[in-house]
């Protein structure tokens, strides 16, 4: 068995102060001047340690405050109040939403698990991949432990072609042609994001959080400059359209990534001559041909596959089709071909959080792609200022490399423990056999047609009798 596989994360403090959700605001006109105040009480002592940041402009209390309300609750004459912090409430976008944005600040900060408390406040379901649920079948009787080391959980996945099966001769001696294919420990590869306040040491620190991870960075080729050819053997360059003439300048490279074009055929195998022992993955937009492309693909002996999807999770071309149905379909589509077994299947685009990660497994894919949470660890507030041509408010691209590296690597390492946490309440042991597991997983519009199906359309205003 090989050895566990863990992430020891330690806490990387943020540069900026974090915007919170709420604020506290306390009147002083009208204070009865108690004997003693309530907020003299407070057993975090933010009142004593209140400052001002005049960089920022924001109050130390804000930050320090952790919501228990007794200083609220505690006054008199009711002069300090919580109030929801419209600033907030401004972050990203309907799909990066505040909570999402809050969580990955969290999480790149301690590496802990986000836990806000007992029970879960949150809808019943939604979108995309808030229609989904993980099974927890094993959740009535004792859970596969793989956080704390008691039972042995593996997320490693294998990038690569396997072979349908294996020939021997009368000896003994393998016939096969052995198969390119590469082993990680994680299931999460990383991308460069589309925007951002990116400088060549975010890029740096990047590369060096997927080497001491053991995953990999995509990123486009002009990006990989010399400053980072000590993390060659964990770049995926991704190769401009067009044939490939040589393959110098990519010596050292274990991956390549080859866009969707409609000569995809010639440019394949132009890469193949230039570059005989790299895994070559070809990156195909998910829309409304990428069933019929990714089977002619895998027909032609393509050993990795990278499904696409938009900013939000959802098909390129159809914003009411999310990824995880396009995904499921693929992956069926290559089942029956009888050759899902022999390719493999990654996943991006739009995806938060860790539980994205371990659905989208779940829905077919070997392993999947992040881009912005990789960025928003960085203390990014999606404001897109950088786009306009704007400065951006957190300085990302003066961070220095170790610093980029550490809040990567804790948001790693919060998403491995909850990866593993919901294997382990699954019963599975290992990622490769999460892969299409959809026996392992519920989705509300097929829990909700039988059920509810039969009811019709209800209007407002009309009761079920």
């Amino acid at each position: 068995m090989p050895k566990k596989y863990a992430i020891h994360t330690k806490p990387a403090p943020n540069r900026f102060k974090a915007i919170t959700p709420s604020g506290i605001i306390a009147w002083e006109e009208g204070c009865l001047k108690c004997a003693v105040c309530v907020k003299k009480r407070c057993v975090y002592r933010v009142y004593e340690q209140r400052g001002l940041d005049s960089r920022q402009m924001v109050d130390s209390i804000d930050n320090q405050c952790m919501n228990c309300l007794r200083c609220v609750q505690g006054c008199p004459k009711e002069l300090i109040h919580k109030s929801s912090n419209p600033e907030f409430k401004s972050l990203g976008d309907t799909h990066w939403t505040p909570d999402i944005i809050a969580k990955l600040w969290a999480q790149a900060e301690t590496g802990k698990i986000p836990v806000s408390g007992a029970g879960y406040p949150g809808p019943f379901s939604g979108d995309g991949f808030d229609a989904m649920w993980t099974d927890m079948s094993e959740i009535v009787r004792p859970t596969r432990d793989g956080i704390h080391g008691r039972e042995y959980i593996s997320t490693a996945v294998d990038l690569g072609k396997t072979p349908r099966h294996l020939v021997f001769n009368e000896k003994g001696e393998l016939q096969s042609r052995i198969p390119k294919f590469l082993d990680i420990p994680i299931p999460v590869l990383m991308r460069v994001p589309s925007f951002g306040a990116v400088s060549e040491e975010t890029i740096r620190g990047w590369a060096m959080a997927a080497k001491r991870l053991g995953t990999f960075l995509c990123l486009p080729v002009h990006q990989g400059k010399k400053h980072l050819d000590r993390y060659r053997s964990h770049l995926m360059p991704i190769l401009p359209e067009g044939l490939l003439k040589s393959g110098r300048g990519l010596r050292g490279l274990r991956a390549v990534e080859l866009p969707w074009t409609e000569t995809w055929d010639e440019a394949l195998n132009s890469v193949r001559k230039a570059m005989p022992s790299a895994l070559i993955s070809v990156h195909l937009p998910l829309d409304k041909a990428v069933k019929q492309r990714a089977l002619a693909l895998a027909r032609a002996g393509v050993s990795m596959i990278h499904l696409e999807g938009s900013y939000s999770g959802r098909a390129m071309d159809d914003d009411s089709t999310a990824m995880k149905d396009v995904l499921r379909s693929v992956h069926r589509a290559l089942i029956e071909e009888g050759i899902r077994d022999e390719m493999t299947l990654v996943a991006s685009g739009g995806l938060a959080l860790a539980e994205h990660v371990a659905k989208a497994i779940l829905c077919g894919a070997d392993a999947v792609v992040i881009d912005f949470p990789i960025l928003i660890a960085l203390e990014c507030r999606m404001c897109r200022r950088c786009v306009k041509g704007l400065s951006c408010p957190v300085e990302i691209e003066k961070a220095e490399a170790p610093w980029v590296a550490s809040r990567v690597y804790n948001l790693f390492g919060a998403f491995h423990n909850q990866l593993l946490e919901v294997m382990g309440a699954m019963g599975i042991r290992d990622a490769r056999r999460l892969r299409g597991e959809v026996g392992r997983a519920m989705f509300f519009e097929e829990l909700d047609k039988p059920v509810f199906g039969t009811l019709g359309e209800v209007k407002e205003g009309y009761e079920l009798e």
